[in-house]
């Protein structure tokens, strides 16, 4: 991925800076493990995305377990969609998506303790804090049925994951209609 904004630059140069040069329209970040059954559909998400043709202002990224690395597309993005297998206290595939301050809501209200060396809150903190967080931004929820070791989702999610994918298809496509 190509980026204006070089690396360390955010720092140097401010948050009025970064966001006065986005480079990236819209950024859709997957995440999860693959190689943990359902834990892997926002994974699985972003590769039936690549396969979709979608608009040329979209940028994917596999994010699979995070990383405070994607913090720096995230502040080019000027609009952010974030896709991940979450607790819903729903049917197993059920998707659900949360624009912007309901995505805040779920996140703060749904704190655990993750495996992963940081998660999405904080990445979004994060680029709160330094004033460069995306303006607009969704998450797309997947609830799993089951995190175990396993290449490929239950059925249930895969169900989800290609219901999820429909939704930011539309999204996307909206936007550049709009």
């Amino acid at each position: 991925m190509t980026l204006t904004t070089p690396i360390g630059a955010a720092a140097d140069s401010g948050a009025a800076a970064i966001q006065a040069e986005k480079s990236i329209d819209t950024l859709v970040i997957g995440i999860g493990n693959n190689l943990m059954t359902d834990d892997g559909a926002g994974v699985h998400v972003i590769e039936r995305l690549q396969a979709a043709g979608l608009p040329r202002h979209v940028e994917l990224v596999d994010g699979g377990t995070l990383g405070f690395t994607l913090l720096e597309s995230v502040e080019c993005a000027r609009r952010l969609i974030v896709v991940d297998a979450a607790q819903l206290g729903a049917e197993p595939g059920t998707v659900q998506v949360f624009e912007n301050d309901r995505m805040d809501a779920y996140l703060s209200n749904c704190r655990r303790s993750s495996v992963h060396e940081v998660n999405l809150m904080d990445v979004m903190s994060a680029a709160k804090f330094r004033g460069t967080m995306p303006k607009n931004y969704a998450m797309v929820g997947i609830q799993p049925a089951e995190v175990d070791w396993g290449a490929e989702p239950t059925e249930a999610v895969a169900r989800g994951i290609d219901q999820a994918t429909e939704i930011i298809v539309d999204m996307v496509t909206e936007e550049c209609a709009a």
